[in-house]
């Protein structure tokens, strides 16, 4: 018996999913069903009641995961004490994030990050903010990276900034000879918003609400990048992070205007499951996010 197998057991324990815990640990549903049969025989026990409409695990199954989780975490915390003793980090880092923090902030952190540790392999996807969080409980991510993170007693948040949120406009609009405007200047104005499900969407929709703002919807996107095409087309204004359009305000594609008036701005964090020993390699990378840029 090794701890791999173990683990795969813990894994379709926790997602009660045979396609799911064969894609955490990147083997087939075949190979999930002959290691739970390897248990079970080594055990001498049933491990999982197997039905159609439910899936549960037996009293023998439940004894098994409860040490079985012990076990895994003493030995990864084993792990890692032998690697700080020896000063190596090495291994992968499974990384998912929003789209918006993925393709404009991580980048230079990952670059920096891979010079320090060579030997380090960073493995990032982006993914929506409910994904992310569905990633990090099914162990199929170290480490999620997050707007406005949601409090999980499953989970450890890590705090790392504050992005300031600015409005974006096209340069021949009226807005874009202002250095700052006030909230309630966008009333009536014709707005690009995230999709309603998206966490700055909501984050702006409360403060539109404190503000009494009404503005035009005439689009809603579930991108930073679409949202910048629509705005550079001048089809409307919106506000995004301000770090998501450095680039265009550069080229000036696009003018950016700093708003008085309403909390605008959003909190970044790293989140981990807290039962996932974390590696030194990503330690050093948490330790990294959190420098300033």
């Amino acid at each position: 018996m090794q701890f791999e197998s173990l683990k795969v057991f813990c894994d379709l324990a926790e997602t009660k999913s045979f396609t799911k815990a064969a894609r955490i640990n990147e083997v087939t549903q075949a190979a999930v069903s002959q290691t739970i049969a390897a248990l079970e025989r080594h055990f001498e026990s049933r491990l999982i009641e197997r039905s159609r409409k439910n899936f549960r695990l037996t009293p023998e199954g439940e004894v098994l995961y409860d040490y079985s989780k012990q076990l895994l975490h003493s030995y990864a915390a084993l792990q890692n004490a032998m690697q700080e003793i020896r000063g190596v980090m090495a291994g992968t880092i499974r990384l998912s994030a929003t789209y918006s923090i993925g393709l404009h902030d991580l980048p230079p952190y990952v670059k920096e990050f891979l010079k320090r540790a060579p030997l380090v392999n960073v493995h990032v996807e982006y993914r929506r903010a409910e994904q992310i969080y569905a990633d990090v409980l099914g162990h199929r991510v170290d480490l999620g990276l997050v707007a406005y993170p949601i409090r999980d007693r499953n989970l450890e948040v890590i705090p790392l900034r504050k992005d300031r949120l600015v409005l974006i406009c096209h340069p021949g609009h009226p807005f874009a000879r202002m250095e700052t405007i006030k909230l309630k200047a966008l009333s009536g104005q014709k707005f690009i918003s995230f999709e309603r499900d998206l966490p700055t969407r909501k984050k702006l929709d409360a403060v539109f609400k404190q503000h009494r703002l009404a503005v035009e919807s005439v689009m809603e996107l579930d991108n930073v990048e679409t949202m910048k095409q629509a705005v550079e087309s001048n089809a409307g204004v919106a506000i995004v992070p301000e770090q998501t359009v450095k680039e265009e305000v550069a080229n000036n594609s696009l003018a950016a205007v700093k708003i008085a008036g309403g909390d605008l701005s959003r909190p970044v964090a790293v989140i981990h499951r807290k039962d996932h020993v974390l590696s030194p390699a990503m330690k050093q990378f948490i330790a990294l996010l959190k420098e300033p840029r």
